[in-house]
């Protein structure tokens, strides 16, 4: 992309910001129509992160070993290609739950039950997916935005997608319930330990960037990678462009 492209595109955004100002107001407003109800719940949440879920990540990362986190992450990163080898089926898109497949059965096998990524090395890159992004391709709207209370941001097709796929993963079947148990709390761990640089990049109303964050990145998933560009129709048709 031309070096000048953001520089032009701040440039229009600046001249039309006061153009647009009330439809960013009404943008707001179809997107978080429970926004009282969600900053509430966001509130909740943010003083169980701030108290709680923040320190034991820190706490975990200074006790870990950096390959021994990788491991973990690659770890829970192998389970869930299992759910996106599900979604791909349903999508109709047999290609990548060929790829997720292979993915699964090498990295299981020789990158030791997932703990290497030995996979990707092969040439078999991830799948991203979810059965939000499969109701996506089905058609289902997208639905206002929510803030789920311990969960976090979700949509309404997200957050109903995340309830399937709970049971296309493969730590949903393990008989043992204090196994089953502590894997999800390893993986919780795990999850916020890897968020703890994008700490420092949160500004402003706290609230209003993680849920455009939230957006966004569902909006990059559910259209395979690209992002739309509002303001002019650089890139590919109609106004979308590859991400990378």
């Amino acid at each position: 992309m031309n070096r000048l492209l953001p520089f032009l595109l701040t440039f229009v955004v600046l001249l039309a910001a006061p153009a647009r100002g009330q439809q960013v107001i009404e943008d707001d407003a179809n997107k978080d129509p429970f926004e009282d109800y969600n900053r509430a719940v966001f509130a909740f949440n943010d003083g169980l992160d701030t108290w709680f879920m923040r320190p034991v990540a820190k706490s975990y990362r200074f006790i870990m070993p950096d390959f021994a986190e990788r491991g973990v992450t690659n770890f829970f990163a192998n389970l869930y290609d299992a759910n996106s080898v599900v979604n791909a089926v349903l999508q109709g898109r047999l290609n990548n739950a060929a790829r997720g497949t292979g993915r699964f059965l090498v990295n299981s096998t020789f990158g030791v039950a997932g703990f290497f990524d030995v996979a990707t090395r092969m040439g078999l890159t991830p799948y991203p997916t979810d059965f939000g992004h499969t109701l996506a391709v089905w058609g289902a709207p997208e639905g206002p935005y929510l803030m789920v209370p311990l969960f976090g941001p979700r949509t309404v097709r997200s957050g109903a997608g995340s309830i399937v796929d709970v049971y296309a993963i493969p730590q949903t079947y393990i008989d043992n319930v204090r196994l089953r148990n502590s894997l999800y709390g390893l993986e919780l761990i795990d999850a916020r330990a890897r968020l703890l640089d994008v700490d420092e990049l949160t500004s402003g109303d706290r609230y209003i960037f993680i849920r455009d964050a939230y957006l966004q990145q569902r909006e990059v998933l559910v259209n395979d990678g690209r992002i739309q560009d509002d303001f002019s129709n650089y890139g590919t048709e109609d106004g979308w462009e590859e991400e990378f």
